[in-house]
Formats: C-alpha cells, structure tokens, sequence
C-alpha cells in the first residue's frame, strides 16, 4: 500500500465521518423533533376525524404530547444505561490497546 493510497484512504475516511457527524446532528435536533411531533398530530388527527371522533384534532394531542416526552427521557436513559453498562469507558478509564 503506498502513500498515496493511505492519504485516498484517509480521506474517504474524513468524508464518511462529516456524513456521519451530519446524520447524528439531524438525529438529535430539535427540528426533526418537530418535523416526526407534527406528523404525529396531523396523522393522529386525520385518523380521528376518520373515525368519527367528536374532537379529533384536540385528541390528536396525547400521541404527539407521549412522542416528546419520550425523545425528552430518552437522553437520561441512554446515560443510565451506558453507565450500568460501560461504566469503565463513561468514567474514562479505557484504554485502547494501540495507545
């Protein structure tokens, strides 16, 4: 392998990580929050009217209200369980072998 070929390497490498690092932003913004929490009432609320419901659109309510109180726990639960899990590597204690 020459050089050149760990430097094209290298850089894929970089190219795939600002993807990534891009995705993880979408992943955890407060946008797509609000994009999936709108689909939800909107969805919710047709399906409602759908059905006959007296008040679809106030009912709607309680599956968007569930899905953002649940994106707000999911981060504490997340970090409960890396610490039960990883608790060497959340206290900083790994090393890599390579190191």
């Amino acid at each position: 392998m020459t050089l050149e070929d760990v430097q094209k390497e290298i850089e894929v490498i970089k190219a795939r990580n600002k993807r990534v690092e891009a995705d993880k932003a979408w992943e955890v913004s407060w946008s797509r929050r609000g994009v999936i929490a709108v689909i939800t009432y909107t969805t919710s609320g047709v399906v409602l009217f759908l059905i006959g419901d007296p008040f679809p659109l106030f009912k709607a309510f309680v599956p968007t209200l569930g899905y953002v109180l649940s994106t707000l726990s999911i981060p504490l639960a997340k970090s409960w369980w890396l610490k039960c899990k990883y608790p060497k590597i959340m206290k900083g204690e790994f090393k890599p072998p390579f190191e």
